[in-house]
């Protein structure tokens, strides 16, 4: 038992995912930043500004994910090298058009709440209530965030047969 009152044995595969999640958020965030330095065109002004503020709340995530793990009384992972092997992110290149980094973005977003989903599935059979809340938060953010950038990426004829 920890500190926490808390199984160690089913915190360190908490631990293990929510490692999996800082190295995914890690490469989200330098794909931001990318996409903020490089986004060029008619939208601009809205992404330019839209990516800043994306990666702003993702290099906060990235320490309360870390800060989590510290919690659990484990080390976060903290090597490029290794968010690299862990991520299912991968890199981008920095010449897309607006329309191609969002659809980067949405794809990320599906792998980063794949990634949520496990972390509360394993948090909730270790009991781990407080990581379950920390990452339900995260997800209900990042479906509503995907919401607003798949509605930008739509033709306006298209929103309405969605609904």
């Amino acid at each position: 038992m920890s500190y926490l009152g808390l199984d160690n044995g089913k915190t360190e595969k908490t631990v293990e995912e929510l490692n999996i999640l800082l190295a995914d958020y890690h490469l989200y965030y330098q794909k931001l930043r990318n996409f903020h330095w490089n986004v060029i065109g008619k939208n601009f002004f809205d992404l330019h500004e839209k990516f800043e503020e994306l990666y702003d709340d993702a290099k906060l995530k990235v320490d309360e994910i870390a800060e989590r793990i510290l919690t659990l009384r484990h080390q976060p992972t903290s090597n490029l090298s290794d968010y690299l092997k862990l991520s299912s992110l991968k890199e981008s290149k920095s010449e897309l058009s607006d329309l191609e980094m969002i659809e980067q973005l949405l794809e990320d977003h599906g792998l980063l709440l794949t990634q949520m989903r496990k972390v509360v599935k394993t948090a909730e059979d270790g009991g781990d209530e407080g990581t379950i809340d920390l990452i339900g938060a995260y997800i209900r953010e990042l479906e509503k965030t995907s919401w607003m950038l798949d509605a930008w990426k739509m033709k306006t004829t298209e929103s309405h047969k969605a609904i």
